[in-house]
């Protein structure tokens, strides 16, 4: 009889291990999604009806809601779990997808506002499922391979999707297969995902934190959540504006090289992630402090756009970009600091609202970078310095992000 009650119980862990590895696929589609617009951007342009600009412009909205529905997302897990949530995320994306097949400028809108509000369950909801399924010991490995396989599918998005295209696939046949494969995906999370048990369920009061809203009053009143926020934010821009946006038109365009070694160039920063994120973040576990892998990070991003500038023959612009994209996963840093500057009842929310901060500053930056940049250079001078001027765009962002993290309490085990 004590086998028979024992055995769901003890099988529990399984079954939401299982439901990560379908969170995974979610997360590894939404950067797929994220990133593919800019290997097809002559396509989609036409498609919708509008310049390569107003193009950028249909692409950006995506943080819009990524960014605002991360709040939503949060309070979506901790209060109703991650079964219907993930589900409901997953499916927004897919109908996002298939959206963008239809030849509407209106239709590519909402397609990417969509797929922005259901990517935002993504990330938050992998973190979930892993806290469930993972020993406490184990659990920063599985966000750090979570983070993993996300910045795979950022790579995929131009790095396989661009040859795909330039041997002949379509771009309706793309977001179509998109679509459908993330419906599946959704009703998969579904069917593994277990109801909360009625331990796991949430108090209807709590002496702390009684409003739908108190968990974002605490960590949005810590001035530390918005450091982290704000850091987050510059040093992930270069990626999620520059390589996954712009950054094949500007390899082609200003650099002159085509299509196919644009994509795999862009590619390569995003890939770096992959090796880049649990690199620093087991770096940082094991010095016992946060701030100076952070900055060495950021300071790392800023010598290797140097390098592309100033020393192009040192090493190939594919190494630099992949050394940058592993700089870079400094910004998940923040991820994790922002939790060790909370309390333990909001910690949950605190993802939420760094993903909210975090992609809230993509949004303000990405259509001032367009609007400065985003014009095609004639001379060939003219495109030198475009490249070099875009550059100290970033270069500019990363500094403020030293200087912001300067100001970041430490918050790691060796702190003094």
């Amino acid at each position: 009889m004590n086998t028979s009650k024992t055995t769901p119980l003890s099988s529990t862990p399984n079954i939401y291990i299982i439901a990560w590895c379908f969170g995974l696929l979610f997360y590894f589609l939404d950067y797929v999604i994220r990133s593919a617009p800019a290997v097809m951007i002559p396509e989609l342009s036409q498609v919708f009806g509008v310049d390569t600009g107003g193009l950028i412009s249909i692409i950006g909205t995506y943080y819009i809601t990524y960014s605002t529905v991360s709040l939503i997302a949060g309070i979506a897990l901790d209060k109703f779990g991650a079964k219907y949530s993930l589900f409901t995320g997953t499916l927004i994306l897919g109908v996002g997808c298939l959206l963008f097949v239809i030849s509407s400028q209106y239709a590519g809108i909402t397609g990417r506002l969509l797929q922005g509000a259901g990517c935002a369950f993504a990330f938050p909801g992998c973190v979930y499922l892993a806290s469930k399924g993972f020993s406490p010991r184990s659990l920063a490995t599985a966000i750090g391979f979570t983070q993993c396989v996300g910045m795979l599918g950022g790579s995929a998005g131009q790095f396989v999707v661009g040859p795909w295209l330039t041997a002949g696939l379509s771009q309706q046949t793309f977001w179509i297969g998109s679509g459908v494969v993330t419906i599946l995906v959704a009703f998969g999370l579904l069917l593994t995902i277990p109801k909360p048990t009625a331990q796991e369920q949430p108090p209807q009061k709590s002496k702390r934190l009684v409003g739908l809203l108190d968990p974002y009053k605490v960590v949005f009143s810590n001035p530390q959540s918005w450091l982290c926020g704000l850091i987050s934010g510059l040093l992930f821009a270069p990626t999620t504006i520059f390589a996954m946006t712009w950054g094949v038109a500007f390899f082609q365009q200003d650099k002159a090289f085509t299509f196919h070694q644009a994509a795999i160039a862009s590619s390569m920063i995003p890939l770096g992630w992959v090796l880049g994120c649990p690199l620093l973040g087991f770096i940082t576990d094991r010095i016992g402090k946060r701030k100076p892998v952070l900055i060495g990070g950021a300071c790392l991003m800023i010598l290797a756009i140097l390098q592309i500038l100033f020393l192009p023959d040192l090493c190939s612009i594919y190494v630099s970009n992949f050394i940058f994209g592993v700089a870079s996963g400094a910004a998940m840093i923040p991820y994790s600091v922002i939790k060790e500057s909370n309390p333990d009842e909001v910690k949950g929310s605190a993802t939420g609202a760094i993903n909210f901060i975090t992609f809230g500053v993509t949004t303000l930056i990405s259509p001032v970078f367009g609007k400065l940049f985003g014009k095609t250079p004639v001379l060939e001078m003219e495109k030198s310095l475009h490249f070099q001027y875009s550059a100290f765009f970033w270069i500019a962002g990363i500094s403020i992000a030293i200087i912001l993290s300067l100001l970041l309490k430490e918050t790691g085990k060796g702190q003094d």
